[in-house]
Parts: structure tokens; sequence; C-alpha cells
């Protein structure tokens, strides 16, 4: 997988919006410790948001919503597109393509290093005016069947299914998750105790308070 399968099977703007704030809320009520979680969503800069995946081991990607639209940045740190694999440059094409509007979370410190280098394997972008996913114009390395690192980041951005997400909780987390559960937050449902004890016995909805507001997930009617 590259960017360009990526590109192909992301949902659109507002769809990939519901599924990173559908994540992030699982991964709330699966695991009250903030810092062992791998999804969150929250408020970026005013009138911005930003989804952001953390594997624990160096691979992460951040998304941000804003009035222009999307931009996507990924990085793998095995990846051998790594800037680190280059002499701190990014891989030629990854991000030389993106649009004047994007630009400036190209260049952002959160995801930059302590020399201003883009930490970036992967880039896609789309504006509100946009029918697809856009990316640069890259020649991948050989040898590779997942050079940038798209596979393992981006798996359940594109593989939609509750079940996939089952699959990855159990593993992550190693508790059986209620597959009726997950659907019933992929679907955005109103968050009630009794979903969030099928999901995690010893959680309460009011430990969630603070993550339903930040996530901005439906609250009980």
């Amino acid at each position: 997988m590259t960017v360009h399968d990526v590109a192909r099977r992301l949902p659109d703007i507002p769809g990939l919006r519901d599924l990173c704030r559908s994540l992030a809320m699982l991964d709330a009520v699966l695991s009250p410790d903030r810092a062992s979680r791998r999804h969150s969503f929250g408020p970026w800069a005013e009138g911005e948001e930003t989804a952001s995946m953390h594997n624990g081991s160096g691979d992460e990607y951040a998304i941000v919503f804003s009035a222009a639209g999307a931009y996507v940045r990924g990085f793998s740190h095995e990846s051998p597109m790594s800037p680190y694999a280059r002499d701190g440059e990014p891989w030629p094409g990854v991000i030389d393509e993106v649009p004047e509007v994007f630009t400036r979370f190209v260049e952002e410190p959160a995801f930059t290093d302590e020399d201003g280098v883009p930490v970036v394997t992967v880039c896609l972008w789309r504006k509100t005016t946009d029918e697809r996913w856009r990316h640069g114009t890259i020649d991948f390395p050989s040898g590779s069947a997942d050079p940038d690192g798209s596979a393992d980041l981006f798996g359940l951005l594109v593989d939609r299914s509750p079940e996939a997400f089952q699959r990855f909780a159990e593993d992550c987390y190693e508790v059986p998750v209620d597959l009726e559960a997950v659907r019933d937050v992929y679907a955005l449902r109103p968050l009630s105790q009794e979903l969030v004890w099928s999901l995690n016995a010893e959680v309460s909805l009011a430990d969630l308070a603070e993550d339903v507001s930040g996530i901005g997930y439906p609250r009980p009617h």
C-alpha cells in the first residue's frame, strides 16, 4: 500500500472527521489512561480540529480539519522514505506539491523536529472544493510493500469496518471488545452508560465528560 491507495480509499472530509471522532471516543472508553491511547481528537487553532494517532513505537499521523479542507501527515519511523534516512530531507514529492492553503501545516512546529525538518513519510490533502484526495508525485523506493508506511498508519481509516477496530483494540488493549458497541460508536449514537459499560465496566459516563466535550461526540438526549 502507498499514499495512492489511501487517497482512493479514504472517505470524504465529513466522513473522515466522523470516523476520527469515533476512534477517539472508543479509545477514551477502552483506555482511561490518556497516555496509553492510540487515537485522539480535539480542538486545534481557532476554527480548526485535529485527529491524531500515536502507536507508541514512533509511528504517528495527524489530520488537521480546517475551513480550507483537511491536511493529512503521516510518519513511519522505519520507512525508507523517512527524512532521517535521507540526511534530514523529506522524500522527494511527499510535500513538494502541498497547496499554499496548507503549507503552514507542513511547517507547523508540532509536525517538525527541533531542526525544523518536517517529520513526514506520507502526506495527503483535500480542499473543500476538491472531489478527491490529492498527494504529490512520488517515485517510491523499490523492495518494500509499504514504502511510506501507509498500510500500518492508516489501516483503520481505509478499512472502516467495526470488525477492523475490534481486531485492533483486542490486540492493543488485550481485552474482549463488544462488536455491537463498536458499531454504535461508529454510527455516532449518543453515549449512554449502558454503551460505556458494554465496552468497559470500570468507566462511567461521568468519567468521560471531558473527552466527550473535547471530541464533540453526541451527548445523550
